[in-house]
């Protein structure tokens, strides 16, 4: 392989670091024999390097390849989805270093570099990971790049990573640009793709626990920012789910072919007053439910209502997602109840809570209307000792609320709504489990409310004559302080609140610096979320019309080409002003330098005068200095001329020169060492 199509040391360390850097952020969702990979890959590319090894043949080559695709299978299940996909791109760009021998492998490497930074954004647009990917990952790879074609370096030099700075530095504002006028089209990371990791949020199915185990999730499920005052936490009830089934202890929502023809449109509702108004921006979930509060209708495009009146998306949530909504809290639902739907919300499995059953009835007979009966059930949960608690009694019988009810009474938000819900259909008046967030933590910072995974809660509506579906929270009769205050407040004295996350912030907003610190940061994040990644073509379109007036293809591409002018202006002058200014190598400053003392003995070199020129006119007029300024020279012409330059011998002649000290009274010998590249040429 000729010297020119090697890859220099120097690329070849970036290389290595890059490849660790690219696969950091993927590193926790990745199965540990991928990172394995990387360090065998960096191992044996060192140990070629170095000669010991050799590069892989064809059979193992293969051998690496069919592995790579069998344990992909094997922890994944499928080659089909977001995840394995990205794992085998990640493990194929380990694999390429392995045979990493040209700079067309290089390059090939290295632009697989940039489509691997892409990657991480379709699992997060978090700024955070925003700023790595720039600040680390694309620096990097671009430093690889650069060192790539900087021949002879044989060392690890960090002037490419200058080098490579500057140059995206210079990029950042033609980036901009860019950004606001290039048309709007929807990126990678946008396209549903089917994901096998589960994301933690509201299921759609509720058994008991599952909420009390969300609950130990400090994630933030969305934003939320009011138009005028935010309402009072204890009104904040994020519906999202509603539960109108009961099958062997599971609550399930009615899916669209479930309900009969003339069942699958929301009732029509009367809505006075002024709306609440409010727009939300929610972290992706792999489902398609959104949230809202009591009676939301939004008209942002593709937000739908279900016949339940809680919010969802025709697709998938798979990435920040933005919407607008109204609310009318106090609005009635469906104030007429259809046979189906009676029905429905009444069905309860047969034998199952026997004791449940009839103490229903019981209180039923005693309290005189559905309303009474309901609140007679609150005050059950609130005068006996139930306790509130993310660390329940375990129900293992198949009456599980009989259980609960009569023997355990521990659970948290779902299991008092599961019994409610219960208790209402046995006497006869229809329930149903709904299943969202209660509440949120307000940032004065920017007047948003951040609802975080912990925030999950499970309430019951009731349907009253004449005044529709009610909710009801039995929670609130339990443990009012879950819904004033908010959850870690109702578990100050059990002590569980994100026990299993000793580093969360949030465990430390009692410390006021650090509860400002993440507040600020939240903020920052929010305003990332709203300007640049929900920068979309309707904002685009109005941002160019307020400026242009009139939006015209004559009148964006002026735009367009005078703003490319402005920046390309500076970057030209400044190219032009630098053009004779170019940085000496360390070689040319060291010749210089002899040139220099030869200048003061008396000899200077004159312009346009060639090295060998000036060496013979030194030996005429300086015979003592021949022998020296001639070795010097010879060498000098190696280096700067031959194909054997590098940086030691560079080095070395540095040293000679440095040993170069001619006298300048007449008849005295010269001090000169000779070089040993220089007595084998000899």
């Amino acid at each position: 392989m000729k010297v020119e199509e090697q890859v220099p040391r120097n690329a070849l360390v970036w290389m290595i670091v890059s490849l660790f850097a690219l696969v950091a952020p993927h590193a926790g969702r990745l199965p540990l024999w991928v990172l394995t990979v990387y360090l065998f890959a960096a191992v044996w590319r060192t140990m070629v390097y170095r000669g010991r090894w050799s590069f892989p043949g064809r059979l193992v080559k293969l051998a690496l390849t069919a592995s790579a695709f069998a344990g992909i299978l094997l922890s994944y299940g499928s080659l089909l989805g977001l995840e394995p996909m990205v794992a085998l791109l990640l493990t194929a760009f380990a694999l390429k270093l392995i045979e990493l021998a040209s700079r067309k492998d290089a390059y090939v490497l290295l632009f697989l570099g940039y489509f691997i930074c892409i990657t991480e954004f379709l699992f997060s647009q978090d700024l955070l990971v925003v700023i790595y990917v720039f600040a680390v990952n694309i620096t990097l790879v671009t430093t690889a790049l650069v060192a790539l074609h900087q021949p002879g370096q044989d060392r690890f030099s960090a002037r490419s990573l200058r080098l490579g700075g500057v140059m995206l530095l210079q990029a950042v504002p033609l980036m901009i640009v860019l950004f606001f006028l290039f048309p709007r089209i929807g990126p990678l990371w946008t396209v549903p793709l089917k994901s096998h990791a589960a994301k933690t949020g509201v299921s759609d199915f509720l058994r008991p626990g599952d909420i009390s185990q969300l609950s130990l999730s400090d994630e933030v499920a969305f934003r939320a920012q009011f138009e005028g005052e935010i309402p009072p936490k204890s009104q904040l009830y994020w519906r999202g789910l509603v539960f109108s089934k009961l099958q062997e202890g599971t609550w399930t929502s009615l899916r669209y072919y479930d309900t009969p023809p003339a069942e699958r449109r929301p009732a029509p509702v009367a809505t006075g007053g002024n709306p609440v108004s409010y727009s939300i921006i929610m972290e992706p979930t792999q489902q398609n439910w959104l949230f809202g509060l009591r009676y939301a209708s939004s008209e942002t495009p593709g937000v739908m209502q279900a016949a339940d009146y809680r919010l969802f998306s025709p697709m998938i949530i798979e990435h920040e997602y933005r919407y607008s909504v109204r609310s009318w809290p106090e609005a009635p639902l469906e104030e007429s109840l259809g046979e189906w739907r009676r029905e429905t919300e009444l069905k309860l499995p047969e034998e199952d809570n026997p004791r449940a059953r009839a103490l229903a009835v019981q209180l039923r007979a005693d309290a005189g209307s559905d309303e009474a009966f309901a609140q007679a059930v609150l005050d059950k949960f609130n005068r006996e000792p139930f306790v509130y608690t993310l660390q329940p009694s375990r129900l293992t019988d198949q009456h599980a609320m009989d259980q609960f009810l009569f023997q355990t009474r521990q659970g948290f938000c779902e299991h008092y709504a599961y019994a409610f819900v219960v208790l209402m259909r046995a006497a006869g008046v229809p329930a149903r489990v709904v299943a969202g967030y209660q509440g949120g933590e307000i940032n004065p910072v920017n007047q948003t409310v951040i609802v975080h995974q912990f925030d999950a809660h499970a309430w019951a509506e009731i349907w009253l004559e004449g005044r529709g579906w009610v909710r009801v929270d039995p929670t609130a009769a339990v443990s009012p302080d879950r819904i004033e205050l908010g959850l870690e407040e109702a578990l100050a004295a059990e002590g569980s609140f994100l026990a299993d996350s000793p580093l969360s912030p949030l465990r430390y907003r009692r410390i006021n610096w650090i509860n400002q610190l993440r507040l600020r940061y939240d903020a920052l994040t929010y305003r990332w979320q709203s300007w640049v990644v929900g920068f979309d073509s309707e904002q685009q379109f109005d941002l160019l019309r307020n400026v242009l007036g009139e939006v015209s293809a004559r009148r964006f591409a002026l735009v367009f080409l005078f703003a490319w002018t402005l920046l390309l202006l500076p970057v030209a002058v400044s190219l032009l002003r630098r053009r004779d200014t170019h940085e000496l190598r360390p070689l040319d400053r060291a010749y210089l330098q002899f040139c220099d003392r030869l200048a003061n003995n008396g000899i200077p070199r004159a312009v346009g005068e060639t090295p060998d020129q000036f060496a013979q006119r030194v030996a005429m007029a300086k015979p003592e200095l021949a022998a020296a300024v001639t070795q010097l020279t010879r060498l000098y012409n190696e280096l700067a001329y031959g194909s054997g330059q590098n940086a030691r011998a560079s080095e070395q002649f540095t040293r000679e020169v440095a040993k170069f000290r001619p006298s300048r009274r007449p008849g005295n010998d010269v001090r000169q060492t000779s070089s040993p590249a220089a007595d084998k040429k000899r």
